[in-house]
C-alpha cells in the first residue's frame, strides 16, 4: 500500500493542465525530450491516461511546458531593478550574468524548444510566443544600457544584441563554457575589446 501512487484530488481542466505542466517543467530539466508520460504521470500523482483528457499529445504538454519553463519574468525583473545611477560598466556586468545565469540554467529547455518549437513546421502560437520572449529580453537589455547611449559607438539595442549572442552561445554552443563565465569580462570585450591600449601597458608598469 506504501509504494501505491499518492493520488490528487480531482482538479478543474485548467487546474489539471497547470499542475500537470508544473510536474512536467522538472523532468524536462532532468530528461529533456526522452521524458515519458509515465514518468509525469507518476510526478503529477494521476493515471497516466489523465494527461491525454486535457492534452492532445505528450508534445503539446512538453511545449506548453518548455514555454512556461522558459518565461523570461524573473530576469526581466532583475534587470528593470538595476539602478540606472550605476556606471555602464558596471550595469552591463549585473545585466550580463543575470542574462547567462537565466541562459546556463535552461540550456536543455532551450535546446528542446529548438527542436520542437522552431524545427520543421513546428507549433505558429508557440513560435510567437517564444518570440515575444526574446524580444522582451533583448528590449529590457536594451533600457539597462539606454542611458550611456551617447557613448557607445552602436547602438544600445545592437550593443544589447551582441551581448545576449555570447551569452546564449557559451550557455549552449559547441564552444562555450559556463562554467567559466564572468560577466565582467564579456562586458570588457564588448566595450574595450581584445586590444592592448598604450594606456593599459602605462598602468601594467
Amino acid at each position: 500500500m506504501e509504494n501505491r501512487r499518492r493520488r490528487v484530488p480531482a482538479l478543474a481542466p485548467e487546474e489539471r493542465r497547470q499542475a500537470l505542466i508544473a510536474a512536467t517543467i522538472p523532468l524536462l530539466h532532468e530528461h529533456g525530450l526522452d521524458v515519458s508520460t509515465r514518468q509525469i504521470a507518476t510526478a503529477a500523482g494521476v493515471a497516466e491516461g489523465t494527461i491525454f483528457g486535457v492534452f492532445e499529445s505528450k508534445n503539446s504538454l512538453v511545449v506548453c511546458s518548455v514555454i512556461q519553463a522558459l518565461d523570461p519574468q524573473v530576469t526581466l525583473d532583475g534587470l528593470t531593478a538595476i539602478d540606472p545611477a550605476l556606471p555602464l560598466r558596471e550595469r552591463m556586468t549585473i545585466a550580463a550574468d543575470l542574462v547567462h545565469d537565466r541562459f546556463a540554467e535552461n540550456a536543455q529547455l532551450l535546446n528542446a524548444a529548438r527542436k520542437l518549437i522552431f524545427a520543421g513546421h513546428g507549433d505558429p502560437d508557440a513560435q510567437s510566443r517564444m518570440a515575444i520572449s526574446r524580444e522582451r529580453l533583448k528590449n529590457a537589455l536594451t533600457m539597462v544600457i539606454e542611458p550611456d547611449a551617447a557613448a557607445l559607438r552602436r547602438s544600445p539595442e545592437a550593443v544589447a544584441q551582441m551581448l545576449l549572442l555570447f551569452c546564449g552561445a557559451n550557455a549552449y554552443g559547441p564552444f562555450g563554457d559556463p562554467d567559466t563565465f564572468r560577466g565582467a569580462e564579456l562586458v570588457s570585450l564588448l566595450l574595450d575589446g581584445f586590444l592592448i591600449r598604450d594606456e593599459d601597458k602605462r598602468g601594467a608598469q
